[in-house]
């Protein structure tokens, strides 16, 4: 087995290989990926090639130059490992997030976060990578398993999920989803408001519309509005990667919402990512611990049924010689 930097041949054998590794995600696809360096971070692209030089494995990378010290080389949803080769394909990654700590600027970085989406800590992680004090992406989520039939998916949800989405029908809320950019600014207006509203940080609108117009052309993300007697009264941002359909942003007026635009939007969003043929339908975060920051929102979602999923969350690989040089430094 062999590591190499993927280049943009490699692009479409990297996508498939994300799309159909058991643990992918869209955080490792090529568009993905692009998007960031819009926002200002450096990746870094590697696969890992058997003996006939078919990919079997990689890493796309990510930093993010800073005035830091303590600067993290980090790969949300990754690696991707090839089966019975994990330890030989970990140690190839290992060496070049090393190279790479070196080499980059800023200072270089002092540690490699990884964040495969796995549900138990393997083997090839040993005791070298220790628990991170944050994850890259939430280590609980609610599934719901998109090849059950519509009627089995409504008979799962709490009485009140399935009461309120029927309360939508009655009322008439229309859903509707598209890929123009001129979404934008109707999503961003809800989701800003729903922000300031709960009191939780919002991304600027920068990063939507660098996000969308990237994702729209790849038929990789919609937005899905729900509209009441022709107001929009709520939104969601999705992205389809894979087997999984993530609903990853969203927002919601105060107005008129004894309608349910909300239920009547997910509602209509799981139904089009099984028409869609996708397996999974991700609420992208979930908590039953009331002190959690997600437990308010958790508490809709599980309106909707579904099954909880835990990842072993992000750890951390330590560069030993740029940490010690890194705190000499500090010392000094």
């Amino acid at each position: 087995m062999i590591l190499r930097e993927l280049l943009d041949d490699d692009r479409i054998s990297w996508d498939k290989l994300t799309q159909t590794y058991h643990h992918g995600c869209f955080m490792q696809s090529w568009v993905w990926a692009n998007f960031r360096e819009l926002d200002g971070y450096q990746t870094f692209r590697y696969g890992l090639f058997d003996e006939l030089e078919q990919l079997i494995g990689g890493c796309i990378f990510y930093f993010y130059p800073q005035r830091s010290a303590a600067n993290l080389v980090f790969a949300p949803a990754a690696p991707l490992l090839p089966p019975n080769l994990e330890i030989e394909g970990i140690r190839l990654l290992l060496n070049q997030a090393e190279k790479l700590s070196q080499d980059m600027s800023s200072g270089g970085a002092i540690a490699l976060r990884i964040e495969p989406l796995l549900s138990a800590k393997p083997e090839w992680m040993n005791q070298d990578f220790v628990r991170s004090p944050a994850d890259l992406m939430p280590s609980e989520t609610l599934w719901i398993d998109l090849q059950k039939s519509e009627s089995v998916l409504l008979a799962e949800m709490l009485p009140k999920g399935r009461y309120n989405i029927g309360l939508s029908q009655r009322h008439g809320v229309e859903t509707v989803f598209t890929r123009e950019d001129a979404a934008i600014p109707h999503f961003y207006d809800l989701f800003y408001e729903t922000a300031q509203r709960q009191g939780f940080l919002s991304e600027p609108y920068g990063f939507f519309i660098k996000l969308c117009q990237n994702l729209f052309r790849e038929g990789m993300a919609e937005i899905g509005f729900a509209k009441y007697n022709g107001k929009i009264l709520a939104t969601i941002l999705l992205i389809y990667w894979g087997d999984r359909c993530t609903y990853l942003y969203g927002g919601r007026s105060e107005s008129a919402r004894q309608v349910m635009p909300v239920y009547a939007l997910h509602w209509a969003a799981i139904q089009r990512a099984k028409q869609l043929g996708h397996r999974i339908y991700d609420f992208y975060g979930y908590s039953d611990e009331p002190t959690h920051a997600y437990y308010k929102f958790s508490r809709f979602k599980r309106q909707f049924g579904g099954k909880v999923f835990k990842n072993i969350g992000a750890h951390d690989y330590f560069f030993y010689d740029r940490l010690a040089y890194t705190i000499i430094r500090l010392l000094q």
